[in-house]
């Protein structure tokens, strides 16, 4: 513990650091450096990162969706860059986020898994954990999370004011963001009334009994895009970063258990006269509401004249679910990917992702850089001209956005672990994706994702070096934790 705490308190204090790649993960090694953080370069660019709920890869137009309209979004794709080859954290919603806010892969990384049963002090980050959030704030930026949170309730050392957020609008724990009509939302560390009149499911999590609305005035995605434009309003004048997990097309879990109809949107919009059920209805009513307020984001940036000045980048937070009592086959979410939620197929873990930064990123392109949400500590922390912590997972791609393409480093591998469902991992190399279930004994298979996107044929049988490399980066990138066992 003390020799965490030494960590997170050297990233944070004017030491620069040197990027060495080592077995398996990015090592930031410190040198001298002249000056404080004020002599830094004042032409940071602002920092706005969008993060749906439970997108899947095929479920915006840009990346093949047919049925559900997403203009906006395309759009932004059409005038930034579209990346191809990008994975979330974990196919899962809080590892998923610990990996983005802290830079480290699921071997590495503390929140490892949604904690489930009544001890939510194992989904909580730590005090030694260093965040985006607070790279940024040491450099000057103003930080805002608005949204769903998930990794620590407002008491705890997860909270996010804890981790480096000035302010924060929305949800804590994520059952209580599974309702989108809650009865209070977050307003920093108080609780802000709403007018929504909740009856109570039958099930805890967390300590936190989730439901359904029966008075349904106040949408939480609604507020939560209010505030995020009041944020852009407010810090305009300064580098800001912007961290806006939304819920949206994320299921009412409870609320399906209890009506039979997960999807809660105040209306359905285009869809209305459509002759799909209201579960269908829903579902695609909250991806092109959302797609709709990411342009009104997008509008407000060119109102401020702040469009040149702004990153922006959009993705989800693993692949979609089946939770909300809609037909899968109607909107084909995964496009031509492999599997959904829970998986680590790429159907799981591959994520939509676009950026845009008119000026900078160059219009109408699309990347085949293979990165992942870890990458985003890096990647803010170059374009900020800050520090990263001594220990992380991340390699910024900063090169691929500004175009220098030749400077972009690899991975040599990415990694992920899962504890459910019996447990796996997933390691990609180059173009081989290797899957072994369970858990450090199970059988590993084996695809090559440049012939096989769908991973359709498993050629482990056939590859018996690549195996052998794909279970030596495995063995490598876990760490053990005492909060995250497999029985073996």
């Amino acid at each position: 513990m003390e020799q965490r705490n030494e960590r997170k308190h050297g990233a944070l204090t004017g030491v620069r650091h040197v990027v060495a790649i080592t077995v398996g993960f990015v090592v930031f090694i410190s040198s001298a450096k002249d000056g404080s953080s004020a002599d830094r370069s004042v032409s940071k660019p602002n920092l706005i990162f969008i993060l749906a709920d439970d997108l899947g890869y095929g479920d915006i137009g840009c990346f093949g969706q047919k049925v559900i309209q997403t203009p906006r979004l395309d759009r932004m794709a059409s005038e930034g860059m579209r990346f191809t080859q990008f994975y979330a954290g974990n196919t899962v919603c809080a590892p998923s986020r610990s990996v983005l806010m802290t830079g480290q892969h699921m071997g590495h990384t503390h929140v490892r898994g949604n904690a489930g049963g009544n001890d939510m002090l194992i989904q909580s980050l730590r005090a030694e954990d260093v965040t985006v959030a607070e790279i940024l704030k040491s450099v000057g930026y103003a930080t805002g999370l608005i949204g769903k949170w998930g990794l620590g309730e407002v008491d705890q050392p997860g909270s996010p004011l804890k981790q480096g957020f000035d302010r924060f609008f929305g949800y804590a724990n994520q059952v209580h963001a599974h309702n989108y009509f809650p009865e209070f939302l977050w307003d920093n560390d108080r609780k802000l009334p709403l007018r929504n009149v909740v009856e109570r499911a039958d099930r805890a999590y967390g300590g936190f009994v989730g439901g359904a609305a029966t008075k349904r005035l106040d949408y939480s995605h609604d507020l939560f895009v209010d505030e995020s434009l009041r944020f852009i309003r407010e810090h305009r004048d300064q580098p800001f970063f912007l961290y806006l997990p939304l819920t949206a097309p994320h299921a009412n879990n409870e609320g399906t258990r209890m009506t039979g109809d997960g999807a809660e949107v105040p209306d359905y919009g285009v869809y209305a006269k459509e002759s799909w059920p209201p579960q269908d209805k829903g579902q695609a009513a909250m991806i092109t509401r959302m797609d709709g307020d990411v342009g009104r984001i997008l509008d407000l940036l060119a109102e401020l004249e702040l469009s040149e000045k702004t990153l922006v980048i959009f993705t989800s937070d693993n692949g979609p679910h089946d939770e909300a009592g809609h037909d899968l086959q109607r909107f084909d979410p995964s496009g031509e990917l492999r599997g959904t939620k829970r998986a680590l197929y790429e159907g799981g873990i591959r994520v939509p992702t676009i950026a845009w930064w008119p000026g900078t990123v160059a219009s109408g392109t699309t990347s085949d850089h293979v990165g992942y949400f870890g990458d985003w500590l890096s990647t803010a922390a170059e374009l900020a001209d800050a520090d990263v912590p001594g220990e992380v997972d991340s390699v910024s791609f900063a090169p691929t956005l500004l175009g220098h393409h030749d400077q972009q480093k690899q991975h040599r591998y990415l990694y992920w672990e899962f504890y459910e469902k019996g447990s796996r991992q997933a390691v990609r190399f180059g173009p081989w994706k290797a899957i072994r279930q369970p858990m450090f004994t199970g059988p590993v298979e084996l695809y090559n994702l440049d012939d096989d996107l769908s991973e359709a044929s498993d050629v482990a049988g056939s590859h018996a070096d690549l195996v052998k490399q794909a279970v030596q980066f495995m063995d490598e990138a876990h760490t053990p934790h005492s909060n995250w066992k497999v029985r073996r």
